[in-house]
């Protein structure tokens, strides 16, 4: 795997509490896969487990997405949190995460009812309230939906002002 080195040192996140952050506070992680030839484009909710290293998805049961990760899980995703562009200044302030990595498509209950549990922390204000009000420690709720995980093996990060 080849790394570059970030032109713009300055706005270079290195702190791993840092970067850790900005990916709990996001929600939404673009993906680009690729398609045989093509390339494939597609954004995703996530939840992260900061302990495993790893953003948890949930899918329908087929698709494009599972097609392509099926045939090359590789894969690199980016999260950007926008806090507004700046009339008259020309500027953007955000704060962005770009991670390497591979899919795998969960297979175990057990692990699909964790990759459930963290995405809901993740979205929801009340995850207790809402996880109590939809039953979702039955089984058959994790039959409804595929879940994939991305598992990290690189992260930069960074941030403008």
């Amino acid at each position: 795997m080849t790394t570059h080195r970030m032109r713009r040192q300055d706005r270079q996140v290195s702190d791993p509490v840092q970067v850790d952050s900005i990916i709990v506070r996001g929600r939404f992680c673009t993906f680009a896969l690729v398609d045989g030839e093509a390339p494939y484009v597609c954004t995703l909710s996530y939840g992260y487990d900061a302990c495993g290293r790893r953003l948890y998805s949930h899918v329908a049961h087929e698709g494009r997405k599972l097609d392509v990760i099926r045939r090359q899980p590789v894969a690199c995703g980016t999260i950007i949190i926008d806090h507004g562009y700046t009339q008259g200044e020309c500027e953007h302030p955000y704060e962005s995460v770009v991670m390497e990595g591979v899919f795998r498509i969960v297979e175990e209950i057990d692990e699909k009812q964790h990759a459930l549990q963290v995405l809901i922390a993740q979205l929801e204000d009340d995850p207790g309230a809402y996880w109590e009000s939809r039953g979702l420690d039955e089984s058959r709720h994790v039959e409804r939906f595929t879940a994939l995980c991305f598992e990290i093996s690189s992260v930069s990060a960074k941030q403008g002002k």
